[in-house]
């Protein structure tokens, strides 16, 4: 088993539900799939991009794997290993069981007399799949075959990477719905002191994988968690890495004091909205972009 059933019940606690039977994939209802079926609100995707927020399905296949330890990054960064251990269950399997947990997690919405009843008949039956809640998704030895199963499923699929398997990236033969990559610093300085890299050459192996970018055939975007006085600095330098990716999008969003990074980070770290606007037009100006959508709630600006 991935992970140490102590570790499991830690995370079950904060509404992780693992699925399969090697202990390394999960799913876990988002805040803004709850807030939808009530009516209160909508994940900057869905105002971004036209997915529904009451049908995404949240989900890793590779919880407790990841390659950077992110100062920023909400998890417990006690249980991560940069690379694949043990056994691995197979994408159909996940899928099933993620479908299974996220209508489990939901069904207690049916007796809730502020639920709209469409959108939770909808939600029984996810069309989008969010690759992205824990861990680096391309460690899973199977994250080709994974996206192609949600494909065989009428899903899109949103799979966020920071770039550090490059040769999975180069090699996939079943392009995402929209693949995501973080690039959460200008400089490689920079990158090492909030990144953390675990394994050599991180720097670099984001930069290969910045320059496959647009040989994707699906929608590119580039994500930027902004971290104030950490790596909110040198515009020109992340504009010229925005311009060897040419993403369709590119993301500047605003680091959330929330989880496990407020015991590395403080609420000062946390960028107001008008500082992400302004940041990101400093960015934009960089590499000929600009403000098409925004969400103050979520404290993101999209540029295109």
């Amino acid at each position: 088993m991935s992970l140490t059933i102590q570790q499991q019940q830690k995370l079950e606690k904060s509404g992780y539900r693992f699925i399969g039977n090697n202990g390394h994939a999960a799913a876990k209802i988002c805040h803004w799939t709850k807030q939808s079926i009530l009516d209160k609100g909508i994940c900057y995707k869905e105002k971004f991009y036209g997915i529904e927020s009451h049908r995404c399905l949240q989900m890793s296949p590779s919880v407790d794997f990841c390659q950077q330890e992110c100062e920023f990054c909400w998890r417990d960064l006690s249980y991560t290993k940069s690379r694949w251990k043990g056994d691995y269950d197979d994408p159909k399997t996940i899928i099933n069981d993620a479908i299974t947990a996220q209508n489990n997690l939901l069904c207690g919405f049916f007796g809730n007399d502020k639920a709209n009843k469409k959108k939770l008949i909808e939600s029984k039956s996810p069309n989008n799949a969010a690759i992205s809640l824990a861990g680096e998704p391309t460690i899973y030895p199977k994250i080709d075959e994974l996206i192609y199963e949600f494909k065989k499923r009428n899903f899109t699929t949103f799979l966020v990477s920071n770039g550090q398997c490059v040769d999975k990236l180069k090699n996939l033969e079943n392009d995402p719905y929209q693949l995501y990559l973080s690039l959460d610093a200008p400089s490689k300085k920079l990158y090492e002191t909030i990144c953390k890299p675990q394994i050599k050459d991180g720097w670099n192996n984001l930069n290969e994988s910045l320059e496959l970018l647009s040989s994707f055939k699906s929608r590119t975007c580039i994500r930027t968690t902004c971290v104030m006085g950490k790596n909110m600095e040198k515009p020109e330098n992340y504009g010229k890495l925005i311009e060897k990716a040419n993403p369709d999008f590119v993301e500047i969003k605003a680091y959330m004091h929330v989880g496990y990074s407020r015991n590395r980070l403080t609420l000062n770290n946390m960028p107001s909205f008008d500082k992400i606007i302004e940041f990101a037009k400093k960015i934009g100006e960089q590499c000929g972009r600009e403000i098409i959508n925004k969400s103050e709630i979520s404290r993101v600006v999209l540029l295109s």
